[in-house]
């Protein structure tokens, strides 16, 4: 039995703790709308105006919570709830994603490595789990533990992108409440509700890097093991 799958418990919970914090937070304020009401596609036009961003398109994607910035294009998409929605909840996510395009406007440092780690942890994210199950199950010779020790460096790039995106998010949330604040677009009252949508989300990364840590903790226990 491997009972260093037990580390991953603890991490496991705060995940699940996570993914029902954010979900409840969003329909919990998704029903709530802002005084001004503005939709968060209109929000993120006017922040982005405001941040002198005149090269950043945004778009609406399906699905539910899929917002995100991409910098390959420089465009904000927005979920479908979040685009057509003048909801607090809306209104925080379509100011978060903004706040990654300043971010990317401004070469923010962290979210500059980030983005120069991505290739790598692209491949680690493909590569890494199939050298680590082949370096266990081969352990017995030099090259199983070659393939191991591979799987657990690549592993680790996969880590560290998880623990740079810590610092990018809280920034980026951080900028989206100062943002509505200033603009006038939400009262501080309102402000409130939006940073608790924000905060949610912030803990699933939370939650992502320690499960990242522990597994590589694991990892390097059992190939010290062997």
């Amino acid at each position: 039995m491997d009972i260093t799958i037990l580390l991953l418990v603890p991490a496991l919970l705060l995940s699940l703790y996570a993914q029902h914090k954010v979900q409840s937070t969003f329909r919990k304020f998704a029903n709530v709308n802002a005084q001004r009401g503005l939709t968060g596609s209109e929000v993120a036009a006017q922040l982005l105006a405001a941040a002198g961003i005149r090269d950043v398109a945004i778009e609406d994607v399906p699905g539910q919570l899929t917002d995100h910035y991409d910098p390959r294009d420089k465009t904000v998409r927005l979920s479908e709830a979040v685009y057509h929605n003048r909801s607090l909840a809306a209104i925080g996510v379509a100011a978060h994603e903004v706040g990654h395009a300043i971010q990317h406007h401004e070469d923010y440092t962290p979210l500059a490595l980030r983005s120069g780690l991505f290739p790598v942890v692209n491949i680690g994210s493909r590569l890494s789990m199939p050298l680590l199950m082949l370096g266990l199950f081969m352990s017995y010779s030099g090259f199983g533990m070659w393939m191991l020790y591979s799987g657990i460096l690549l592993f680790s790039f996969v880590v560290l992108f998880q623990l740079v995106t810590l610092p990018v998010e809280f920034n980026a949330s951080s900028r989206a409440i100062a943002l509505l604040r200033e603009q006038h677009i939400l009262t501080d009252s309102e402000a409130a509700p939006a940073k608790q949508v924000l905060d949610a989300a912030a803990l699933t990364y939370v939650a992502a890097a320690i499960m990242g840590l522990l597994n590589l903790l694991r990892f390097l226990l059992l190939a010290r093991r062997r």
